[in-house]
């Protein structure tokens, strides 16, 4: 494989392809002698990857590193061709020799190095648009959350293809309206996760390929083929309807990766809805005859390899390599792309598990998705997988030939929901909970006004018309408030504002976001409970839930928040409200299938945030703590089969499970490591407990923090939160720790009767020894609580150093007076060895 950017920057962090593009046959050649010696003089047995850097002009070479184990990029050439070399390398350590995996003389056998007759790119995705204050820059430390891998006949098909997967709103390397830069010199110059648009930009600006070579040192081959896909938008502009297109420039416009929107854009120019122009774009394709051919990979020791179905869609080449027949016991699962904040192997173990249950149930079943590093992706989940977009265009060219009796949108996040009224209005069946329904609830307005309609209590809402108007209701509801868009994942573009210029500024993202769909402003209520409520419904009737709670204040995104399951500490009569009001309105929408309700309570006051008519991020959570497959059930239910009902005692069970997140804040160099709507964590861990403090203890301990030895520091922030912290803070001093203190909190404790002792602010005689950061710098603190106070810039600036030299300095940071709360009881409460190891099984 071959990195399409230079050394300097890190493999996770590069678009790769395979196979090699720019090298010689003499040159690979002499790489591969070397790493033939280099792996024998190791001596290594199995799984290995080698990283070379490699001059192609001089061959001058050096070996950068071995890994004698899987890597990264595995799981890619596992998926690129198809030879799955964690299944070999574990046989080899069982004793087989390769000779004796697969059918020998074959071309499945695992003998024989793997040969491709097509392209394969990976891309990573990056999600930086959600840290305040973060570099952008990419270089050797990786900051990419996910990735995707293209497969196709041509570089310039697999490039275009592979942009519009991660999932940013581009559509493809061209006709990406809303990306501008300021400075193009720079922006080649210094590689940031932009850098793929702003050679568009520079070639369409007409800089040559030597110059763009020059300042990027990216290959020109690669440059070169770029250039052939900015001179087809040319040719393509230079056409105004469909009519006076010709055929061989739809066909050649196909086979350089164009999707039917990039033409419909450049040939029709936007007149009318771009949907309808797409779709006028693949009539006309299809009535001449210009349809993707379907081609499949080989794969190696399945077995049954004649019978793997590992499939793509290419223009490069015609025909089908597998045959087609209506049958209606056939189910399409639209799975969940590129792993990004906010969708990760959550939604791919729900993908899984529906697809599945359908085998079980005997239906043919096709997956959609082109995420190398899944479960999902693997060829031996599904009777079809294949291995493409998740686009409009290209779902509706794999129902064309395979002719479903149904899809399912409901398992996969937020891209197949957001295909559900585009796949209805086409006449495609969408099993499960109706595409109208899902509007309802993803669209905001729609949404806050059937609650209204139902009469159950929501935060105070309004639609944004005019900036005159949001000023009128803000001065009614008063600040903060929260700018909530339509049809969007994990809290992208959601803001809490705290003023007239961020509500402005929030606006006009939101609006960004959401181009198609309103925009809603609510009042945002503070130092309330959040609740979650998962479920599975038949025909409007819930089957089976659960009820989990946050331990933080809502505020923090629920993918961010810790959370506890079942709920501890809400009365019994605010669960029996949130069971009706789901009730009500699982029957209003007449869900079948998964849903999530999100609720705030304060008393026993419960007003609803938002419904998701889909499975959620924490149903693998609740799966798997409850003991019953929420997905099993919902996946039965839409194929109209039987299912176990659960007896109310299963809700009832004796152990309680904390789910915690993971940050990567170490990764973002200069974010701010706090919590808000938004979500920023990039994976979690669930563990279980036989009470509360043993089950947040363990979940703390995995995510990495320690349980402190001696010194914590407290900076607490508001009035409000110094309070709440009072008490933790008085079972620390009782267990022998010792507290620091900025100055504000020191006063406050001292006065309390709990002994700490005050530091300084960063901005305060920074040399001094009592300096706070000059304490981090010196490894003084075990634990740092530092909650955000208000949002006044010195404030912000010195609870930002703080936090961020936690951060840099490896010291664990509590930024959540709730969490922290909960955090020191449990270990001041529990010894840690008196934690019993128990299997998952022995909770009964």
């Amino acid at each position: 494989m071959e990195n399409f950017d230079p050394l300097g920057i890190h493999t996770g962090e590069s678009i790769v392809v395979a196979p090699t593009c720019s090298l010689s046959e003499e040159q690979l050649k002499f790489m591969q002698e070397i790493s033939v010696k280099a792996i024998r003089h190791l001596g290594i047995v199995g799984e290995c990857n080698i990283q070379y850097a490699f001059n192609a002009e001089t061959n001058d070479y050096r070996v950068i590193e071995v890994n004698a184990r899987l890597s990264r990029s595995s799981a890619l050439a596992s998926k690129a061709t198809g030879y799955p070399l964690a299944f070999v390398a574990a046989k080899i350590a069982l004793g087989y020799t390769l000779d004796q995996i697969g059918e020998m003389g074959t071309p499945n056998s695992a003998y024989k190095a793997p040969e491709l007759d097509y392209l394969i790119c990976k891309i990573p995705r990056w999600d930086l648009t959600k840290f305040a204050g973060v570099s952008r820059q990419i270089g050797s430390s990786m900051k990419s959350v996910g990735e995707i891998m293209s497969i196709g006949r041509s570089f310039e098909e697999v490039i275009q293809k592979g942009l519009r997967m991660i999932g940013q709103g581009m559509h493809g390397f061209v006709g990406n309206e809303h990306t501008h830069f300021d400075n193009l010199d720079e922006e080649l110059a210094n590689p940031t996760d932009m850098r793929i648009f702003s050679i568009a930009s520079a070639l369409e600006e007409g800089y040559t390929i030597e110059r763009i070579s020059e300042l990027t040192k990216i290959d020109p081959w690669f440059l070169g083929k770029l250039k052939n896909i900015v001179d087809y938008k040319n040719v393509l502009s230079g056409y105004n309807s469909l009519d006076e297109l010709p055929d061989e420039v739809l066909r050649k416009a196909k086979e350089l990766g164009f999707s039917d929107f990039q033409i419909a854009r450049f040939v029709l120019k936007n007149s009318g809805g771009m949907e309808n122009a797409l779709l006028d774009v693949r009539a006309r394709r299809k009535q001449k005859g210009i349809v993707p051919a379907v081609k499949r990979i080989n794969t190696i020791a399945s077995e049954h390899p004649e019978l793997t179905n590992y499939l793509y869609m290419t223009y490069g080449t015609t025909g089908y390599d597998v045959n087609y027949y209506k049958t209606d016991k056939s189910v399409v699962v639209l799975g969940s792309g590129a792993y990004r904040i906010g969708s990760s192997v959550e939604f791919d173990w729900c993908s899984v598990n529906a697809v599945q249950t359908a085998r079980k149930l005997g239906y043919k079943s096709i997956m959609i998705n082109y995420n190398p590093e899944t479960v999902s992706t693997d060829y031996d989940m599904c009777d079809r997988l294949y291995f493409d977009e998740l686009s409009f265009e290209r779902v509706l060219d794999v129902i064309d030939l395979e002719q479903p009796g149904g899809v399912i949108v409901s398992v996969g996040g937020q891209i197949p929901n957001n295909l559900a009224m585009k796949l209805h209005r086409q006449s495609v069946p969408i099993l499960g909970t109706s595409p109208l329904s899902i509007d309802r609830a993803e669209n905001r307005h729609k949404f806050s006004a059937m609650l209204d309609q139902l009469g159950i209590d929501q935060p105070a809402w309004k639609e944004l018309t005019s900036l005159e108007d949001m000023e009128a209701f803000v001065e009614k509801v008063g600040y903060p408030v929260l700018v909530r868009p339509s049809y969007v994942l994990s809290g992208a573009a959601m803001n809490v504002c705290h003023n007239e210029d961020e509500l402005k500024e929030f606006l006009q993202m939101a609006a960004e976001v959401s181009k198609e769909y309103p925009v809603v402003v609510s009042q945002f209520m503070m130092e309330t409970k959040e609740i979650e409520f998962d479920a599975v419904a038949q025909n409007g009737e819930v089957v089976e839930y659960a009820i989990s709670e946050h331990v933080e204040f809502a505020g923090v995104h629920s993918g961010d928040a810790t959370l506890v399951f079942p709920a501890q500490k809400i009365y019994f009569e605010t669960a029996r409200r949130i069971k009706k009001i789901s009730r009500r309105i699982a029957k209003e929408l007449n869900i079948s299938g998964p849903f999530n309700i999100q609720f705030l309570a304060k008393n026993n006051e419960i007003k609803v945030i938002e419904c998701n008519l889909r499975a959620s991020r924490s149903f693998p959570f609740v799966s798997k703590i409850l003991k019953r497959n929420f997905i099993e059930t919902a996946t039965r239910i839409m194929l109209g089969a039987p299912y176990s009902q659960p007896d109310k005692s299963a809700f009832d069970i004796d152990w309680i499970g904390v789910k915690a997140s993971q940050f990567s804040f170490s990764r973002l160099h200069q974010a701010d490591p706090v919590l808000g709507v938004d979500m920023s964590s990039t994976g979690e861990v669930g563990c279980i407990g036989d009470d509360f403090e043993e089950a947040l203890l363990n979940a703390m301990i995995a995510v990495g923090y320690n349980v402190p030895k001696k010194n914590v520091m407290v900076s607490s922030g508001a009035a409000k939160s110094k309070v709440d912290l009072l008490e933790s803070s008085a079972v620390l001093a009782q267990k022998g720790y010792n507290i620091f203190a900025t100055s504000g909190t020191a006063k406050f404790l001292n006065e309390h009767g709990i002994k700490a002792t005050p530091v300084m602010w960063p901005d305060e005689d920074p040399a001094a020894e009592n300096n706070v950061i000059q304490m981090i710098s010196e490894h003084r603190f075990d634990l740092i609580i530092n909650i955000p106070k208000n949002h006044t810039k010195r404030e912000l600036t010195n609870g930002y150093r703080i936090r961020r030299a936690a951060i840099d300095h490896n010291i664990p940071l509590i930024t959540n007076a709730r969490l922290a709360s909960a955090f020191i009881r449990a270990f001041c409460k529990i010894n840690l060895n008196e934690i019993p190891v128990k299997s998952w099984d022995e909770y009964k």
